[in-house]
């Protein structure tokens, strides 16, 4: 495997196929990059957009150029990192074998006994759950990925949604002993909780993401932000309400299916039992109980318990009543979408108090972050998963990094920023809720076309299923706040800049931290530059390539291209520093950057510096 120093993910489609990714390489190797991190690049349905609509994983998309110029391309002179779909195929007649033939669906595919109808990959019912954790369907579905990692081609794989798989930590040790040594997974994180001791490099990093925009969020902002939140819209519930609420709400509408098929799973045993409520009840995504094994961990004992289940539900989940193991198995695979679709897809549309921190792994219920507890999950990391990659925005993410940087900048100005909200006049007919997440909308992603402005406030609507929604939409009212929110956009321009200012001093010093931190730094397309995107389809808008070439002198990408120049390693030791100052050194680098207005750092004697926030000595 070729040196580790940085990846870029590339999101290959009808804009990028294999051949003009190969174009790119020269330019990225110039950047610091080591590897190129692909977008799924198996037979995808035809027309797709993303990839993860997979239908034939034996083989290489032939839209994107097929085998042979995919081989070209990891012969091109950087590593690759290929992102692989193990949970789901899309449920297609005309394009999948595995689907097409009654009885490869029923080997292959994970089909309700009673129905007949597959396990989704959550609401989607088009996209059809696999059957991974089968050894033969494991062989044949993972052939392509092993062949091309044992030949050298590829170096390490991405999961997606692991927590999808009947056994996570299986389907880990199969891709081991099979050749695929360098795994990365797309886990989601609850704040303090801990990646299992699985053979992968780490996650995709989500938990670094969310740990570096609290870092520089100021506390002092905690209280005057909350009470401008309830005087703009009079919401004073906490998010956590807010949260379970959106989560049993999900359970007992999108997810009734699933409901419906752990209870006839169950039998008697679910008589009386509240499965929505129960499956709404977890803080984590989910638990990872063995029934084949009866391995039941200690943080799985802590996951049930905190979820105040019935007792004999508790008992059945933690194998203490044996004989339900196809319920286990299920209902384990269940929580995880639940999670997702009511916190991420539903509750951060709802809690806008501080929009920064409503990210995929984050709580907005967490405020700020304080600097040693910053350096204690890097210390962690850098202990148990060293290889663990870095990230600040991916094609999942609500928001771009730098979006969120200048929107952690309204807790450096929570003085200006509460006299903007109240100059605003909320028309009638207007939630002054939604009100609120327009205006953070307009200063954080500054200036935005009128087509992505309204693209995002109706998805952003919809997702929040209060005054419209996906099945049943209320375009009056989402042109009403598309309206309202294009008419703000000069009396917002004064303060948006003022923010960018803040928030472009932010964006460059968690950059850096990226750049430094134990780790892998992953970077998204596009972001090497100023990338101000919402949440897709916003974020997979089509590259510049040309322009980001003939960019020179950009202050991010010149502080990514001389950053990963230094080759920045050692073991990480915190340094004391003034408040306000997050300060660290490896080997023979310093790393000191203000996470607080006002703050400031002099180094020693002795240190020199590279950029602003690195020295050497």
């Amino acid at each position: 495997m070729a040196e580790l120093r940085a990846t870029y993910r590339l999101q290959l489609g009808p804009q990028l196929d294999f051949r003009g990714a190969r174009e790119l390489v020269p330019y990225l190797r110039d950047l610091g990059i080591s590897h190129l991190y692909l977008s799924p690049s198996l037979q995808a349905r035809a027309g797709s957009t993303h990839g993860y609509d997979v239908v034939d994983p034996t083989s290489v998309s032939e839209e994107l150029g097929g085998e042979e110029e995919l081989r070209r391309l990891c012969e091109a002179g950087l590593g690759v990192v290929l992102d692989v779909v193990p949970n789901h195929m899309a449920a297609s007649e005309d394009e999948n074998p595995f689907w097409r033939d009654p009885l490869l669906r029923a080997k292959f595919f994970d089909l309700d006994w009673r129905t007949g109808v597959s396990r989704r990959f959550f609401d989607i019912g088009e996209l059809a759950g696999v059957r991974i954790e089968d050894p033969e369907v494991f062989e044949v579905l993972s052939r392509k990925v092993i062949e091309l990692v044992r030949e050298g081609l590829v170096d390490g794989v991405r999961i997606d949604h692991p927590d999808g798989l009947a056994n996570p930590a299986q389907y880990f040790r199969r891709l081991r002993e099979s050749g695929v040594e360098h795994v990365w997974i797309e886990k989601i994180l609850e704040p303090g909780e801990q990646l299992r001791d699985w053979p992968v490099e780490g996650t995709t990093g989500y938990e670094f993401l969310n740990d570096t925009t609290a870092l520089f969020v100021d506390p002092a902002a905690e209280e005057p932000l909350t009470a401008l939140y309830e005087e703009a819209t009079g919401e004073s519930r906490s998010f956590e309400e807010l949260a379970a609420e959106a989560k049993l709400e999900q359970a007992r509408t999108t997810f009734d299916p699933e409901a419906d098929q752990l209870a006839a799973r169950l039998g008697e045993a679910s008589e009386g039992l509240d499965l929505p409520l129960a499956l709404a009840s977890f803080h984590v995504y989910r638990t990872y109980v063995d029934p084949d094994t009866g391995l039941v961990d200690g943080l799985d004992r802590e996951a049930v318990r905190a979820a105040r289940l019935p007792p004999r539900l508790a008992a059945i989940l933690l194998l203490e009543e044996r004989g339900h193991d196809a319920f286990v198995i299920r209902f384990q695979q269940t929580t995880p979408p639940v999670m997702a679709k009511g916190v991420e897809d539903t509750a951060f549309y709802r809690y806008h108090r501080l929009v920064a921190l409503n990210e995929v792994g984050g709580s907005p219920g967490r405020f700020s972050l304080p600097v040693d507890e910053f350096h204690a999950a890097n210390l962690e990391r850098a202990r148990r998963f060293p290889l663990h990659l870095l990230a600040s925005q991916t094609h999942d993410t609500k928001r771009s990094g730098d979006v969120r940087a200048r929107l952690v900048a309204l807790s450096w100005l929570p003085d200006e920023w509460a006299e903007l909200v109240r100059s605003v006049e909320i028309p009638a007919g207007v939630h002054p809720n939604d009100a609120y997440l327009v205006l953070q909308t307009l200063v954080g992603a500054w200036p935005l076309t009128r087509e992505r402005l309204d693209g995002y406030l109706e998805k952003a609507l919809r997702e929040g299923k209060l005054r419209s929604g996906w099945l049943e939409p209320d375009e009056a009212y989402e042109r009403r706040l598309q309206d309202f929110a294009w008419s703000l956009r000069e009396d917002v321009e004064p303060f948006a800049r003022r923010l960018a200012e803040v928030g472009a001093g932010i964006a460059l010093a968690q950059t850096l931290l990226k750049l430094t931190c134990p780790g892998v730094p992953d970077i998204y397309q596009g972001d090497e530059v100023w990338s101000f995107n919402l949440v897709d389809p916003d974020n997979r808008r089509p590259v510049d390539w040309a322009a980001l070439r003939a960019e020179r002198g950009h202050p991010k990408q010149d502080l990514i291209r001389r950053v990963l120049a230094e080759r920045i390693e050692g073991e990480y030791e915190a340094v004391d520093a003034p408040d306000g100052v997050c300060a660290f050194v490896r080997g023979r680098h310093l790393v000191a950057v203000p996470v607080r207005p006002g703050a400031a750092y002099e180094p020693p004697p002795g240190w020199r510096p590279v950029v602003p926030g690195l020295y050497v000595r």
